[in-house]
């Protein structure tokens, strides 16, 4: 009932009981006046106590939506994958949290094999203590099942501090700042339901590591990574494989630590050129002397313009010493190119041309590896994604692994 109809109705009532008495005992024009002043007053009163009861329904509806406030991963970049989730946080009572995930399952039906695998599932916690501190963490669940070939991994767990509004530092465990899908790695977020084989078995994806780093913008449009932390420890039972020497900051050999070095170009929109550089004194960590030191270079470019997107990296190993020499292992080099269309916001198509070889510096061993693929995505939703794709390989002086694989994907 509006505030004039109340008026109205008011007025009416005052003007019936008027009618239901006798000339004799109708009221004044004084004391007329003062009944009228007495509902208006009345009226007021109860449209200053809706215009209250107005405001406590907003203010609660602000808050219910602030408190589930959640993040979406879609194609940031993790972010760090997660590094750039600012704006993500949710107020609660001791400050403002966020959570969050993802997770995949696949089913490959390869040559070596049928398997159907959710290879992980990932919690996502952030919190802002101040407009200026903030804490990032993941914790991932890989295969299911720790009792057989699963496990649970601490993927990230750092505090960031804003030294000014151009440059932060964290400290803690972090994904080290090289390659497309180290840092951004959602399933939503690339084509292909396995991870591509370069930025597996050369930028040895997910790579995370224990240390400090500086990230800043130089320039509009240019930023910097800088990070020292653990570094590689590989070993010749390995043959030196840069994969196998990762640490995962899980009591780390840090007796020889590594630096990394990333420099980004964001100057037009969808558009991402980096390279990266790491050196390490070390990379057997003095557990072997025929081993030195080794760097790896890497550089990309990630590009989405209207429907077509178009991903390609090249990256490279030199690591010193006759023992890697030995193996060939002293070159290990790999680079893929993906062109891919969006027919529309639901489905996208795809190919991608694989290269590596981690035993490239000896040319007698055939250690080359070549892998084509082809697919689609299907996003019924932009957080939640079904994927698909063939496999080629051409591999030389090794079994070609050849099939379909299939996968499902999610992230909020």
């Amino acid at each position: 009932m509006t505030y004039a109809t109340r008026a109205s109705l008011g007025l009416a009532t005052a003007l019936l009981a008027a009618s239901s008495v006798n000339a004799a005992e109708m009221p004044s024009s004084e004391k007329m006046w003062q009944i009228i002043r007495q509902q208006q007053q009345e009226i007021d009163s109860l449209k200053k106590q809706q215009e209250i009861t107005d405001e406590k329904v907003e203010a609660a509806g602000q808050a219910i939506d602030s408190a589930v406030t959640s993040p979406s991963h879609a194609q940031t970049g993790m972010s760090g994958a997660l590094g750039d989730k600012h704006d993500a946080f949710a107020h609660g009572k001791f400050g403002k949290t966020v959570v969050g995930g993802y997770g995949e399952m696949h089913y490959n039906n390869l040559d070596s094999g049928n398997e159907i695998d959710f290879h992980r599932a990932i919690l996502f916690l952030g919190h802002e203590f101040t407009d200026s501190i903030r804490f990032f963490s993941e914790i991932e669940y890989e295969h299911a099942n720790t009792d057989a070939n699963g496990a649970v991994e601490l993927e990230q767990a750092y505090l960031e501090f804003d030294l000014n509004p151009s440059h932060r530092a964290r400290a803690g465990l972090f994904l080290v700042p090289v390659g497309i899908l180290n840092e951004t790695h959602e399933p939503a977020t690339f084509y292909g339901v396995e991870r591509n084989p370069v930025e597996n078995k050369i930028v040895p994806t997910t790579w995370w590591v224990g240390g400090a780093s500086l990230i800043g913008e130089i320039a509009p449009g240019w930023s910097y990574d800088f990070a020292v932390h653990e570094g590689m420890k590989t070993s010749l039972a390995n043959n030196y494989a840069v994969r196998s020497g990762r640490q995962s900051t899980s009591e780390a050999d840090a007796n020889d630590l590594a630096s990394t070095l990333r420099v980004k170009w964001t100057g037009i929109a969808g558009v991402e050129l980096a390279a990266s550089v790491q050196y390490q004194q070390d990379m057997t960590q003095g557990t072997d002397a025929a081993a030195g030191d080794a760097w790896l270079f890497e550089t990309h470019a990630d590009i989405r313009r209207g429907p077509f997107g178009l991903r390609a990296l090249y990256a490279t190993w030199d690591l010193e010493g006759n023992g890697p020499a030995a193996v060939g292992a002293d070159e290990q080099t790999g680079f893929y190119i993906e062109p891919s269309f969006r027919i529309s916001q639901k489905w996208g198509l795809f190919a991608r041309y694989n290269e590596w070889d981690n035993q490239a510096g000896d040319s007698s061993i055939d250690s080359e590896r070549v892998q084509y693929n082809a697919g689609v995505n299907f996003w019924p939703h932009p957080d939640v994604v079904l994927k698909a794709d063939l496999q080629q390989q051409d591999n030389q002086g090794a079994k070609n692994d050849n099939g379909f694989n299939l996968g499902v994907g999610y992230q909020f």
